[in-house]
């Protein structure tokens, strides 16, 4: 929609929020004002002492508007409508970062919304930035915890946004988490819009009642123009956390006729009326009986009715019989026939009924087994059968579990035992009836391409033998989307341990080392000794396990491609986490083994500096690990960047020569990357160092170069201008729309 179709859908909207709020009598206290312009203002929310529940509730009518317009307390916080039902409508500012054409920055702001009693509804608000060049970011409390979230929106052409769809082109949107009374939006762009100027001069994001914003590609630039869009406020009575609690204090706000229910979003309780009362129920008397009787759009009684407190009753004139309902009970000729038939239709209607039930509930349970036989056929369990017949003699084999099995293991499937969620799906925590642990995971159901996901694990997993990679246990094809179980690998990520600061400090450089080349050997495996070539194609730290003797186990195979023995590379759509993505591949999409080897070069930096892959918490220059990394080794700058807990002195040369693996590995050129294999035979290698530290000693430094591999200049820390070069294309080409990391 263009901004002039956005201004017009706001005024309606607002119309009809008007129209909605209309005052009604009775809604405030007895001689208050129940308006403010068009706005309705109920108990327990006022304009004037005495007049609302407590300084939370003050709206502030400001004549000088016309029509007047109220605010929430004494603040700038437009109110556009006060429902009962615990909602109140307002309006907030957008955050805007705008460029002219030569990159220049024309006009930002950083809005925000601080609220001490009420909650940002975590049901009818969604966080959305607009943008082709643009990472936005909200900063919120939950309570007194910090919260911070946010998306990134990168686009090179208008083609590709489409209208009506916020899913990540031009449009991105985050769910809001329950509890967020303040809030603060910020804005960042990789290039100055100049890329995109001609489309895209600016980056917007706010926090939006999510029915009343529908994404157009116009939006890129016309929202410039717009101050404010509608946001849901979510209130409540008090700071009780039960009904019970609420009713034993002094303030009790529900008054006749009404119940108390606890709210989901914050503290404190509600009040509604009982069934067959309306009003509002936090005034004496609020809650009026409602006349159900001369309801036209009821017409409940066929003859007489009469209402009853909270209720109607029907009743049938002199010589007729029955409850004198319109519903199929109504008023019937007195008579003796008449009641055998009725008696008989109705003794005939419940056989049918039980009948029919009986008849509903076997076809339904016959259609269940016939679904849960049709996923088994369609998921591949007849060719999954005869593969583990043929393997009957094995002493270990997959198991096909039963749906009901998994089921049970997880709690049916309770938010508890989730331990991990990623693109494709999420893992939890199980235990079978024979008390093993598992770990279970359930792919998302979104389209055809999951299932291919999970066949593409199955085929990868069925190829790999290999004592660091998790184990597959069996699956289960009886659901939609099918589940794969594994062993259960207790001491968490090689992320986990790298950077939660808690944990760092106890994996040494030995530990980081043996763990570099169990890695390596895995990955070494895959490429040249599997039975068929295997890419793994997202090398990262979160999909490197550790069990309790910190041993690496190479997980999440869900994006791993086999490629053929007669084929080099692989034409695949890019795929794979921001940071770890091999810029060759970004730029081809030709998949390689040495894409897994740029991966790893990646994950040997962060064991050597402690430092994530990208953060956009560090200054610009250092974002990128990879690029900030080789800068250092240019600069001859290797010990400031390393992590002080693990340089010692009798370390310093296998620390460097780990730099300089590292550094071939992220080569922009593929080609000029070593292979899995050489990577793995020279980091086992500089781990035999430990072991015979005469190494270094008595051995000459060609002979040292010639074991670890090339000593030509390029591998060494005078890094040429090529090799910086190639990187700031790799910086051209990072912020692309990817696949972010499972």
């Amino acid at each position: 929609m263009d901004l002039k179709k956005l201004l017009l859908q706001l005024t309606v909207l607002g119309v009809i929020s008007a129209a909605m709020a209309a005052p009604r009598s009775g809604q405030a206290k007895p001689g208050c004002l129940d308006s403010c312009g068009n706005v309705s203002i109920p108990y327990p929310f006022g304009t004037n002492p005495g007049c609302y529940y407590d300084e939370e509730f003050l709206i502030t009518c400001n004549n000088t508007f016309n029509p007047p317009k109220p605010f929430l307390t004494d603040s700038t916080i437009d109110v556009t409508n006060i429902s009962l039902n615990g909602q109140l409508n307002i309006l907030q500012y957008i955050a805007r970062d705008c460029y002219n054409q030569s990159g220049s920055q024309i006009s930002h702001n950083v809005p925000s919304l601080q609220l001490s009693k009420f909650r940002i509804s975590s049901t009818k608000n969604k966080f959305t930035a607009i943008g082709c060049d643009t990472s936005a970011k909200i900063q919120a409390y939950l309570g007194e915890n910090e919260y911070a979230s946010g998306c990134m929106s990168i686009c090179d052409s208008i083609d590709y946004v489409t209208n009506g769809s916020c899913s990540g082109i031009g449009c991105c949107q985050t769910s809001i988490p329950k509890g967020v009374s303040y809030y603060e939006v910020t804005l960042e762009s990789y290039y100055n819009h100049k890329r995109v100027w001609n489309f895209s001069p600016c980056s917007f994001a706010f926090v939006v009642e999510e029915d009343k914003f529908n994404f157009s590609s116009n939006n890129l630039s016309d929202l410039e123009n717009v101050e404010k869009l509608p946001v849901v406020l979510d209130w409540a009575i008090g700071n009780e956390t039960s009904c019970e609690d609420a009713r034993k204090s002094s303030g009790y706000a529900c008054k006749d006729h009404s119940n108390c229910y606890e709210v989901d979003n914050g503290s404190g309780y509600r009040c509604s009326c009982f069934d067959g009362y309306n009003g509002n129920p936090y005034l004496p008397n609020g809650c009026q009986d409602t006349d159900e009787c001369n309801d036209p759009t009821l017409n409940l009684c066929e003859k007489k009715c009469e209402n009853t407190a909270g209720s109607y009753k029907c009743s049938c004139p002199k010589g007729y019989h029955g409850d004198g309902r319109k519903d199929g009970s109504g008023c019937t000729a007195d008579q003796l026939l008449v009641i055998k038939i009725v008696l008989g239709i109705a003794i005939s209607v419940a056989v049918l009924l039980v009948g029919f039930t009986w008849l509903y509930l076997g076809i339904k349970k016959r259609k269940l087994i016939r679904l849960k036989e049709k996923f088994f056929q369609q998921n591949g369990g007849l060719m999954l059968q005869q593969q583990l017949s043929r393997r009957e003699g094995s002493t270990e084999t997959a198991k096909i579990f039963t749906a009901e099995e998994l089921k049970k293991a997880t709690d049916n499937y309770s938010e508890d035992r989730i331990v991990g969620r990623g693109g494709y799906g999420t893992v939890y925590k199980g235990t079978l009836t024979d008390n093993r642990v598992v770990a279970i995971k359930k792919s998302k159901v979104v389209d055809q391409s999951q299932i291919e996901q999970f066949i593409n694990e199955v085929i990868v997993l069925s190829q790999i033998n290999h004592r660091n990679v998790v184990k597959l246990l069996g699956c289960c094809l009886e659901t939609e989307v099918p589940l794969l179980v594994y062993e259960f690998i207790t001491n968490g990520t090689l992320h986990d341990h790298i950077h939660n600061e808690s944990k760092t400090t106890s994996l040494s450089w030995q530990t980081r080392l043996r763990i570099a080349v169990e890695t390596a050997g895995v990955l070494s495996y895959l490429h040249s000794a599997a039975s068929i070539p295997i890419i793994h194609r997202d090398v990262k730290p979160t999909n490197i396990l550790l069990d309790d003797n910190y041993t690496a186990k190479v997980s999440d195979f869900g994006a791993s491609r086999l490629v053929p023995i007669d084929q080099m590379q692989l034409s695949t759509m890019v795929q794979g986490t921001l940071g770890y993505l091999d810029p060759e591949y970004l730029q081809t999409s030709q998949l390689t083994e040495k894409s897994d080897v740029y991966s790893f070069g990646v994950i040997l930096v962060e064991l050597l500096t402690g430092r994530k892959a990208v953060s956009f918490d560090r200054p610009e220059d250092e974002r990128n690990l990879a690029i900030y990394f080789l800068s250092a080794l240019k600069g001859d700058r290797l010990f400031e960047v390393l992590e002080r807990s693990i340089v010692h002195e009798e370390n310093t040369e296998q620390l460097k020569e780990v730099a300089i693996l590292a550094k071939r590995c992220l080569r922009v050129n593929g080609e000029e990357r070593p292979t899995m294999k050489e990577v793995a035979m020279e980091l086992e290698g500089l781990k035999m160092m430990e072991k015979h530290p005469w190494v270094n000693d008595e051995l000459k430094s060609e002979e040292t170069e010639y074991l670890l591999g090339d000593a030509s200049d390029t591998y060494r820390f005078g890094v040429t201008g090529n090799t910086t070069g190639a990187y700031d294309s790799t910086r051209e080409h990072i912020a692309l729309q990817i696949d972010g990391g499972r």
